[in-house]
């Protein structure tokens, strides 16, 4: 399997049908992120990709909010069969009601309901690269 080389994501028309399908298809994922000692600290994760941006919903005071705060790398990965896509970007902590609210909705489209959390926060990522299986994304750039 021939992985496309490492470029910008740009936006979600960066991405092939086939790309926005795996990312709307319930699959979990992984989350990396760095810990507190440098090393990578990887968990399963739900997320959301919707208009570029990517979102997952957790408890305020999880080990991964803590990271982010600290080191704002971080990296979400879906694997499916022979597919995957890895979206790695500057992640920030959000929690004011709105964006909760938005990425509880979200969630709720892709995978169910959440259950009620109320110190629930939502990681979102800005994209900045890509990897993936090939056929994931569009090879134009956005850009052009």
């Amino acid at each position: 399997m021939d992985a496309a080389p490492d470029r910008p994501l740009i936006s979600s028309r960066s991405l092939t049908e086939r790309g926005l399908q795996l990312v709307t298809e319930r699959h979990l994922a992984t989350l990396s992120t760095v810990g507190p000692r440098g090393d990578l600290h990887v968990v399963a994760v739900g997320f959301t990709y919707v208009d570029g941006v990517v979102r997952i919903i957790t408890s305020g005071g999880s080990q991964k909010v803590r990271n982010v705060e600290r080191d704002h790398r971080a990296t979400v990965a879906q694997v499916s069969g022979p597919e995957w896509l890895s979206i790695a970007g500057r992640a920030v902590v959000e929690r004011d009601p709105q964006s909760v609210d938005l990425a509880v909705r979200l969630y709720a489209e892709r995978y169910r309901q959440p259950r009620e959390n109320p110190s629930r926060v939502v990681i979102r990522i800005h994209p900045e690269r890509v990897l993936g299986s090939a056929g994931m994304w569009s090879t134009t750039s956005a850009r052009s």
